[in-house]
């Protein structure tokens, strides 16, 4: 009975999931690419900007609900 309960708590504990590590690798990686476009010197791709602009404000909304709402909850 006791065995039940301490898996119960370890499992509860955590809420942390293995697709929000995912999501957090892929927000740094769109960031970076980010950076890198804005630095391009001859031409810019403002196409190229404006998509990974709204790609990176969407993944850091996910980002900020996964990691306030969920795991601090």
């Amino acid at each position: 009975m006791f065995f039940l309960a301490a898996e119960e708590a370890a499992k509860e504990a955590s809420k942390i999931n293995t697709f929000d590590w995912f999501m957090l690798a892929f927000t740094v990686i769109i960031l970076i690419g980010f950076i890198r476009l804005l630095n391009t010197r001859p031409k810019k791709n403002y196409f190229a900007i404006g998509f990974t602009f709204v790609s990176l404000a969407l993944f850091l909304v996910i980002d900020y609900i996964m990691i306030f709402k969920i795991w601090l909850a």
